[in-house]
Formats: structure tokens, C-alpha cells, sequence
């Protein structure tokens, strides 16, 4: 049965954002996503002109779906809470096997020298996006100053999913998640 366009670009964005994660987006070759994707190094040249463009797909690709998934997360509406619930989920993440950090950190740092590169945009565009649902869920919790207190604790979130990959120690989100509920008592 012959798949269509969409279902092969579905299966080249899958089998290269599970080689992306695990391995890196710059050590990652095209010759090893056609194989994970069991199709032609040609077709993956058909639909996108260069590595460069397949890793900026991936990203809009993986970032689309992070988004709907952080939109269906349940969290308390007690600030407390909420911001033990939301360091909980973060630990919970990166005690999973073979975590390998935050994707849309890691492309950054690992093209922190292509400043022009399409996915940076894409991380920075997912980022703020996320930091906007940190408003939002901070505003419901009544935090004042939601956008302000917002930026603080991604800036701990990003904080702590680093320095877990670096120590793996679930502890930095629990200190994160102190340090967040102080800031969200502040005016």
C-alpha cells in the first residue's frame, strides 16, 4: 500500500526527531533517518532541501505537539500546588530512561554558533509560547505580576532540567520548586 505525502512526511518528522533526541540534532546524518524511517535518502531530499530544513520541520513538528500536551496537563489552582505539581512533572520527565534534556534548549546550544538558523526561531517561538502558558496558569493561581513571575520560574524550570542532565539528581526541581513558590509570593 503506498502512503501518502502527509504519511511520509509523519513517518521522516518521527524517525528524525527520535534520533534528534537521542543522539543529538548535529551528529544525526540524513543516511541514518532514512534508514530509521525505512525509506530512499532520496525521499527525504524530495521534501526537504537540506538537513538544516529537516531539523527546523522536526522542531515546528515536535513543538506543535509539546503545546498540546502542555494545554492537557491538570494542575491544581492553589499556587502551592500548582508549582509543586509543575516541578513534580518536570522531575518525573527527566527521570524517564535516556533523557536527554530539553529539545528546544539543546538545539540552541548545540547551534549556538548559527545564529541564523531556522530552528533557532522555532525554539525561540516554543519557548515564549511556553512562557505564555506560565502567565496564564500563573494569572488562574492569582500570582500578581503573572507575566514577571512567569519569566523567573522558566528561567528556574530551564535551570533545573540542566543541572538534573548534568548531576542526575531529582533534587534541583525540588529546589526550583522552592525557590518558584517564593517568587510567587512577591508583589
Amino acid at each position: 500500500m503506498r502512503r501518502s505525502a502527509e504519511q511520509t512526511n509523519d513517518l521522516i518528522l518521527d524517525a528524525a526527531y527520535g534520533l534528534f533526541r537521542r543522539q543529538g540534532f548535529l551528529r544525526v546524518s540524513m543516511d541514518q533517518i532514512a534508514e530509521r524511517a525505512n525509506l530512499a535518502k532520496r525521499t527525504l531530499y524530495q521534501r526537504f532541501r537540506s538537513k538544516d530544513d529537516l531539523i527546523a520541520a522536526t522542531l515546528a513538528h515536535a513543538s506543535k505537539l509539546a503545546l498540546v500536551r502542555l494545554e492537557s496537563i491538570k494542575l491544581p489552582t492553589n499556587r502551592d500546588a500548582m508549582i509543586d505539581s509543575l516541578f513534580a512533572q518536570i522531575a518525573d520527565w527527566a527521570a524517564t530512561p535516556r533523557w536527554s534534556g530539553a529539545g528546544f534548549t539543546r538545539v540552541v546550544v548545540e547551534l549556538a554558533d548559527l545564529r541564523g538558523h531556522p530552528a533557532r526561531g522555532i525554539a525561540r517561538q516554543h519557548k515564549t509560547a511556553v512562557e505564555a502558558w506560565y502567565t496564564r496558569r500563573l494569572a488562574l493561581a492569582k500570582v500578581s505580576s503573572p507575566r514577571k513571575r512567569a519569566r523567573e520560574i522558566i528561567l528556574l524550570t530551564e535551570g533545573a532540567m540542566m543541572l538534573m542532565l548534568i548531576h542526575g539528581d531529582r533534587s534541583y526541581a525540588e529546589a526550583a520548586a522552592r525557590a518558584a513558590k517564593r517568587l510567587a509570593c512577591m508583589s
